[in-house]
């Protein structure tokens, strides 16, 4: 089941940030990254608090709980910012591709935080993934790496990566920590999460004097459409987690990169060299061996 959910949430994400991704033409990058999160809570919560009143009950979260939650929440944020200001440097495929170094990232932090490991053979995929994104990253030249180092999309995306792999294993961490059936562990951290999220980034846009709350309200239809994508993608990222470990969700989950080059050059517009193609078929061999590990 956990498989299935998975591919569920991997296509829901993929097609909330191809969104997100033209909601740059009218938002700042805080202000496209709110809207995932401004618009959902709502919604999230009024599903939640009819279905724990109907039973009578809910999880009991505890001081863990909510910091496994805080750590979820914050970095996401920052990761959903990071991806968006790499979409801009270099393209919606490639920008996927280089977030996706999480596979390293959330099998380390798994093992780290949460005592869950892949096996060898899992490690032995997530390298092959690293090479793929590094091949990409290098414009098929992977020694310049090391003279030059990587384009700031790169960067940017790797730094993405790196927060949607703690993002993973906080929930993770904050949903294995409860008592109660999977769906109402997964919804009670999912709506915590998002009222975290509101209140953090929403403190942070209307400090800044770069972004408007007016803009993200002015925007409301399209972002409307990302905030259900998310929300349907991360309810199915919270249930995947709640029944698996972090590492193999998040590896099965790089299927966007496939998805990702298909909404490229469908939706975007955009043009790949045949190396790039593969570094991205790499980076899924490595994907099928920490899946089978």
């Amino acid at each position: 089941m956990w498989i299935a959910i998975t591919l569920a949430a991997a296509c829901f994400q993929i097609a909330r940030t191809s969104e997100q991704h033209r909601l740059r033409e009218v938002l700042s990058v805080a202000e496209a990254g709110y809207v995932r999160f401004v618009y959902a809570f709502p919604v999230a919560a009024a599903l939640s608090s009819p279905w724990f009143i109907w039973q009578g009950s809910a999880p009991q979260p505890t001081i863990t709980f909510w910091l496994w939650v805080f750590l979820a929440g914050v970095s996401q944020i920052a990761a959903t910012m990071a991806l968006l200001h790499s979409f801009r440097l270099r393209d919606f495929a490639v920008g996927t591709i280089y977030s996706k170094t999480e596979v390293l990232f959330v099998s380390a932090a798994s093992v780290v935080l949460l005592g869950e490991s892949i096996g060898w053979l899992g490690w032995i995929g997530a390298v092959i993934c690293l090479a793929g994104v590094a091949s990409l990253a290098s414009r098929g030249a992977i020694g310049s790496i090391l003279s030059a180092g990587l384009d700031p999309a790169a960067w940017y995306g790797m730094a993405a990566a790196l927060g949607f792999a703690l993002a993973a294993v906080g929930i993770r961490g904050a949903s294995s920590g409860l008592e109660g059936s999977t769906l109402d562990r997964a919804a009670l951290t999912l709506t915590a999460m998002l009222g975290i999220q509101t209140v953090v980034q929403g403190v942070a846009i209307v400090r800044s004097p770069t972004s408007s709350l007016r803009r993200v309200a002015t925007a409301w239809r399209q972002a409307s459409r990302v905030a259900l994508l998310s929300l349907m993608g991360s309810a199915a990222w919270a249930l995947a987690l709640s029944l698996e470990n972090a590492a193999k969700v998040r590896t099965l989950g790089q299927v966007e990169i496939v998805l990702a080059f298909a909404i490229g050059i469908a939706v975007h517009g955009e043009t790949h060299q045949r190396k790039e193609y593969l570094a991205g078929a790499a980076t899924i061999v490595g994907i099928v061996l920490i899946v089978v590990s």
